[in-house]
């Protein structure tokens, strides 16, 4: 099989991936998660559940496709931060930097599709599980560059982990808000109940701007306690 043969296998199997993805978040947000089924999909789709199942084993994964990505997002931002940058410092400047490119990943979802995923208990706990698999890569990465102290890597990366956490809620939280018109494609979102809802007709650039503050005064309070953290 040559070279080109098998270029165009992996497009075509790319192509595939993405239709079925669009044609579930569309359906996800016209009937709501648990209303739709894998059958649905593959209808609209035009391919065979079998198809659908084998790009996306788990339902869940239709709706929060960037699910790996976001897993392994803390632990790689820590693993690939310049020399000497803190672990705080290093998931400080990442976050403040996905807001700029109104990332999906972190949070920065359509009103929509935020309320789509809030309104699923199946998504909420799927959610919760993904920040916990978060968390837990982060805290081996960090155990890893710093051997001889797991328990006070674990600590750190709990820390960070809440940090994340508690700003995943907010952004949702304001994503939502009434007269909000940061409609933006989305990949994962979660009901977070801790933010303003005083946001009126916010566009999405006076949301990344208030999320931005939000986010360096919850990362300041982390400073004196883990800020020189890793930093060697």
């Amino acid at each position: 099989m040559s070279i080109d043969t098998l270029g165009l296998r992996e497009q075509k199997k790319r192509e595939t991936r993405q239709t079925i993805s669009d044609h579930a978040t569309q359906l996800f947000l016209q009937r709501g998660f648990d209303r739709t089924t894998i059958a649905d999909i593959a209808a609209a789709a035009r391919v065979a559940k079998m198809t659908v199942t084998n790009y996306f084993p788990r339902k869940e994964d239709l709706a929060l496709d960037h699910h790996a990505e976001f897993v392994a997002g803390l632990a790689q931002t820590v693993a690939h931060r310049p020399a000497g940058e803190s672990a705080l410092g290093a998931v400080r400047r990442a976050y403040l930097m996905a807001l700029e490119r109104r990332d999906p990943v972190i949070g920065f979802t359509g009103r929509e599709f935020a309320r789509m995923v809030a309104d699923s208990p199946t998504l909420v706990a799927r959610l919760r599980d993904l920040h916990d698999q978060r968390e837990e890569a982060l805290a081996r990465q960090l155990a890893a560059e710093v051997p001889g102290d797991p328990v006070m890597a674990r600590a750190v990366a709990a820390q960070l982990a809440a940090a994340d956490r508690l700003l995943f809620r907010d952004l949702q939280a304001r994503m939502m808000a009434p007269e909000d018109t940061g409609d933006t494609a989305g990949a994962t979102g979660e009901h977070g109940h801790g933010a303003a809802a005083d946001h009126g007709r916010a566009t999405t650039d006076d949301l990344a701007a208030a999320q931005a503050d939000l986010a360096r005064r919850v990362f300041g309070l982390l400073e004196p306690a883990i800020g020189g953290y890793a930093g060697n």
